[in-house]
């Protein structure tokens, strides 16, 4: 197999996934767009107004970037999770299998997908909330390495989840009990600090703290937890979620049933 072949294969897999979603638009980016700015209305501006200022911003201009990085999660897992799954129910991953490309590039092409998806909607409920609220760009690379890999590892997380999944149900079950509640403790919409110690401490468990805070840092220069130790740990478990789930497609699970 050569790198042209391989090249080829690679990039026809990463154009299908991008048109995939691109082609039901009104199902993929739509829907997020509608939910954040229903976000922005009820929590930025009614709540918003009573609960006052937070962390030293106006209290729509806190969340902001806390509901930017629930978009990328949702949309990010969301897409891998359920092409990947089709490929199983439909046995087209079979034939994918038997193609002149490898696991590493198969894996590779679903979650560019995943990551293109959820930075396209990352961008789009960005330019809505500029009708909300002033955003700051206070650490550029910071804002774009944080948003790049939360997409990256929630696109494996994604991957995961549809290899182990043994029918349409259990897409959601991870989304629904786990993303879900996870993404609501996790800082998106208060600052840990109003927290006691001791939920302050279970609180630090949860990894979307870490990439919540650290996209926020980016945006407006605050974070409740060290930046640096919130970059490694994104870094960590990203790597560790890519290596789980390169070994998964090596092995066959999930596949050969």
């Amino acid at each position: 197999m050569n790198w042209y072949t391989s090249w080829i294969a690679f990039s026809t897999l990463v154009s299908k996934e991008i048109r995939r979603f691109m082609r039901i638009w009104v199902q993929t980016l739509l829907p997020p767009a509608i939910t954040m700015c229903l976000y922005f209305i009820i929590f930025g501006q009614m709540v918003g107004s009573r609960v006052g200022r937070m962390g030293g911003f106006d209290y729509m201009q806190f969340i902001v970037p806390g509901l930017i990085m629930m978009a990328v999660i949702q949309n990010s897992y969301a897409n891998v999770v359920s092409s990947f799954y089709s490929a199983k129910f439909q046995r087209s991953i079979e034939e994918l299998q038997v193609a002149p490309i490898s696991s590493g590039l198969i894996l590779a092409g679903y979650v560019i997908g995943g990551v293109v998806r959820g930075l396209l909607v990352a961008l789009i409920v960005t330019l809505l909330s500029l009708f909300f609220t002033r955003l700051q760009l206070v650490h550029p690379w910071v804002v774009v390495f944080t948003v790049l890999l939360t997409s990256l590892m929630f696109s494996l997380g994604g991957f995961v989840n549809a290899v182990y999944a043994k029918s349409f149900d259990d897409i959601s079950i991870v989304p629904t009990f786990v993303l879900t509640p996870l993404t609501y403790l996790g800082g998106v919409f208060y600052s840990v600090h109003m927290l006691s110690p001791f939920w302050q401490q279970l609180t630090l468990l949860n990894p979307i703290i870490y990439m919540v805070n650290a996209f926020r840092y980016g945006v407006l220069g605050v974070s409740d937890v060290p930046v640096f130790n919130a970059m490694l740990i994104l870094s960590v478990l990203t790597a560790l979620l890519y290596l789980y789930a390169l070994k998964l497609l090596n092995d066959g699970t999930g596949l050969r049933e």
